[in-house]
């Protein structure tokens, strides 16, 4: 892979190098008279070059770009030692039409999967109804993180949104990943490309690179 072709390189130490020009966008949730996240609006497109890095540690004074404080702190990644899926044990729902897939370790709590009324998981059962197969549907391909996916019964063809190239800074914290840009550590070593995931930027998620929802608890500033 030449360095004109989009990647992410997540450093030891900390930064997100990305190369290959992927756009970098402001993404914030759409919200209900609720409070319910309901779609995603994009807002501002980024100026960057073709290379930029973005802070990973969570300490930088440019967010979302890295200005080096990671040198002046002992953070750092610890790489797998091996290149296993992302996926970790994903729980699965069958439902009529469809089967719903649940990884618990992707989670980042962006909220799409549920409003006041219900939620994915109780919708499976009622499934029958194409209408409510549709909002599950549309519910889980809100979330960035891809921690719920879906796929289609009988034959089992997983099925994803049709999701940009780019990487989209959200207001909790995250960074959105979409459109399959291949992450691999410094060192060449691979995670499994997928067509959305999301990277911690606050420096605590316990699934580091992957972000697992911390930023919520410990009041991160995305800024």
């Amino acid at each position: 892979m030449t360095n004109n072709e989009p990647k992410i390189i997540v450093t030891r130490r900390g930064p997100y190098s990305v190369e290959g020009g992927i756009p970098l966008v402001r993404k914030e949730p759409v919200m209900s008279e609720h409070g319910e996240p309901l779609t995603w609006r994009k807002g501002e497109v980024l100026n960057t070059g073709k290379f930029y890095t973005l802070c990973g540690c969570g300490e930088s004074g440019t967010k979302p770009f890295c200005d080096g404080s990671h040198a002046d702190s002992d953070f750092q990644h610890k790489a797998p030692t091996n290149t296993e899926p992302i996926d970790r044990d994903p729980q699965t729902y069958h439902g009529t039409g469809l089967v719903v897939e649940d990884d618990r370790s992707l989670c980042i709590q962006a909220g799409f999967c549920g409003n006041r009324a219900t939620n994915v998981w109780q919708l499976v059962s009622a499934s029958s109804d194409t209408q409510i197969r549709a909002q599950i549907i549309s519910m889980i391909e809100r979330c960035p993180s891809g921690a719920l996916t879906y796929s289609l019964a009988p034959d089992g063809e997983d099925l994803e949104p049709d999701l940009p190239v780019e990487i989209a800074i959200t207001p909790d914290g995250a960074l959105w990943v979409s459109g399959n840009v291949p992450i691999e550590w410094a060192d060449g070593n691979a995670l499994e490309t997928r067509n959305r995931v999301t990277l911690c930027r606050c420096g605590s998620s316990k699934n580091r690179p992957l972000c697992d929802g911390t930023h919520n608890e410990i009041g991160f500033s995305a800024k």
